[in-house]
């Protein structure tokens, strides 16, 4: 085991491993307010470096890794949705969700899709949705 500093403490924030052997540490929450920054670390030199800031703050969302270098932020609370691009370190907004999220399940399937399922809102939620990036959500 060994340390390594990241930019901003941090809790309920994610861990995407990239393509490139970088990680994206995104939506981060310091205990007291969700946050939109988002760190880069780079096992190679040990540094965490930060990035561009996504534009909702966000916590307790997933991250899901999507095969043309891209990963896709959803909910975290809100409905609105992110698009980290690993190729050219930029973020930018996509269509919402159905519903606003947290604490929920997201994987990427083999058609480009991704399912996003439970999680909770006011209430568990027992619905889950198909998120394309192109097109409508079902």
């Amino acid at each position: 085991m060994f340390g390594v500093a990241i930019q901003v403490p941090v809790d309920e924030h994610t861990a995407t491993l990239l393509s490139n052997g970088k990680v994206l540490v995104a939506g981060e929450s310091n205990i007291i307010n969700s946050l939109n920054t988002s760190e880069l670390y780079d096992p190679s030199t040990g540094t965490c470096d930060m990035i561009g800031s996504m534009t909702d703050a966000r916590q307790l969302h997933t991250a899901t890794f999507l095969t043309y270098l891209k990963v896709l932020i959803t909910s975290g609370g809100l409905n609105s949705t992110e698009l980290y691009d690993s190729s050219n370190g930029t973020w930018s907004i996509t269509s919402s969700m159905n519903v606003p999220r947290s604490e929920h399940a997201a994987v990427a399937l083999l058609n480009g899709i991704v399912l996003v399922a439970g999680g909770i809102r006011v209430t568990d939620e027992n619905t889950a949705e198909l998120y394309r990036l192109l097109g409508t959500n079902q």
